[in-house]
């Protein structure tokens, strides 16, 4: 089995702990059904926030799914002007048969706007 990497990203509305769960929830839920995942098959996910999110650790959602024993860290992303606002990111690393050109990356919502090139 090898190691490969998922992009994902969403917008959030507001800065609200539990709109952030919702929002994050949807997107760790979108990556690991387009991906034909289960939790085992996660190793590790890093997570980015914006840094106009302040209401919570983008990781606590995925606690509260049930994703408890894959190591997960947050981190602010890069402060740049114009950037797309309130958005968290992931970088799941996963354990997966596919080749690299049939994982499935997830950008919901606007933030698709964000990687054209791989939002399905």
């Amino acid at each position: 089995m090898a190691v490969r990497a998922v992009r994902g990203a969403v917008q959030l509305d507001r800065d609200e702990a539990g709109h952030m769960d919702e929002r994050v929830a949807a997107l760790l839920t979108a990556v690991l059904e387009r991906n034909g995942l289960t939790a085992d098959d996660l190793i590790s996910i890093w997570f980015t926030a914006t840094p106009d999110l302040h209401s919570d650790f983008p990781a606590a959602a995925a606690r509260k799914l049930g994703i408890t024993d894959v190591p997960l860290i947050c981190a602010q992303e890069l402060d740049i002007e114009g950037a797309m606002p309130r958005v968290v990111r992931i970088l799941a690393h996963i354990e997966s048969d596919k080749p690299r050109s049939e994982i499935a990356h997830v950008y919901l919502g606007a933030a698709a706007a964000l990687r054209k090139d791989i939002a399905q």
